[in-house]
Formats: C-alpha cells, sequence, structure tokens
C-alpha cells in the first residue's frame, strides 16, 4: 500500500488549487489544522473507526463538531468520507502547506539550539537564510540542550549544523579515520 502523504498529495493539490483560485489560502489553512486536530485525538479517532458506521456517518459527525462549514468544506469532507480519506487528514495537511510555501516563495526553516534565540539572533538567521535561499523564511525554533551550544538549521535540502556537539562528533570521526 502506498504511503499516507502519497494517497493524501492529490487531495491537497485539490484543495491547494481551490484555495489558490480563490484566494482563501488562511482560510483553507485554517480548516485543514483543525481537521487534523480534531481527526487526531484519540475519541474522536475511536469514533471515526467504529463499526458500523458508515461513510455518511463520519462525514456527518466531522461537519457537526464545525461551525465554519461552507458548502466547499463540506463537499470535501464528503469526499473523504467516501473514499475513506478522513485518516490521512495531517498529511493533506502538510502536503497543502508545502504547496502554498512553494506558491508564496516561502520556505520553512527549523532551527535547534541548545538556548532559546533573542531576537537579534532570529532577524539574522532569517536574513542570512533568505538571502542564501532567495526566499522569505518562517523559523521554526526548538530548544534542545543536549547540543551544548550552536546550532542545527534545516530548510528543504539543506543542512546547517554549527553545534558543539556536532564539532565533537565530526572530530571524533576525523581521529578516528
Amino acid at each position: 500500500m502506498a504511503d499516507f502523504s502519497t494517497i493524501a498529495r492529490p487531495y491537497a493539490k485539490a484543495v491547494f488549487e481551490l484555495a489558490r483560485d480563490s484566494g482563501k489560502f488562511d482560510a483553507w489553512s485554517n480548516r485543514l489544522e483543525y481537521w487534523s486536530a480534531l481527526v487526531a485525538h484519540p475519541d474522536m479517532a475511536s469514533r471515526l473507526e467504529a463499526p458500523g458506521f458508515t461513510n455518511q456517518d463520519r462525514a456527518s459527525m466531522l461537519e457537526k463538531m464545525d461551525d465554519q462549514m461552507d458548502d466547499e468544506s463540506r463537499s470535501f469532507i464528503r469526499l473523504l468520507a467516501e473514499n475513506n480519506r478522513i485518516g490521512v487528514m495531517g498529511d493533506i495537511r502538510a502536503n497543502f502547506e508545502m504547496l502554498r510555501a512553494e506558491e508564496e516563495g516561502e520556505i520553512e526553516a527549523s532551527v535547534t539550539t541548545a538556548f532559546e534565540l533573542s531576537d537579534a539572533q532570529r532577524e539574522n538567521i532569517v536574513a542570512a537564510l533568505g538571502k542564501r535561499l532567495n526566499r522569505k523564511v518562517r523559523l521554526v525554533e526548538t530548544v534542545d540542550n543536549t547540543l551544548i551550544g550552536g546550532a542545527i538549521i534545516r530548510a528543504g535540502d539543506l543542512v546547517i549544523d554549527g553545534s558543539l556537539q556536532g564539532r565533537v562528533n565530526n572530530m571524533a570521526n576525523a581521529v578516528s579515520n
């Protein structure tokens, strides 16, 4: 069986095109975020997987949980239910966000540091990456005190390991060879 990302891709592309054509990227991002959290919640997941539930029952349950449901959203949820794809909502959202970021010339960069970044450090990283990648950078920060110091930056295929832990590992590898 194909992985969930592959299954989710055509649905994400369809929603992306709908959002792009209607100029409603934010609305669809919010919807997909809400639905992803909803179907991932253990109580909801067990209800959606309950034996005896029809696809229509599953769609109705989600429709009732969203008071912002419009006709496009309702059609999308029903399509997912008919094709037994409600469970890949998180992957649909992830694919949608990648397509959106690409369309908007944006890239998400994750920065893992030993300590929380200052505003100046954050701005410098965003500016340097933006210049290097020629894209708008959205930073996602994580603190990992096992790095000792420095940072690891990941943006698309680019990985920059400037952590002290990474340098120690590199020296250990060089000495052992």
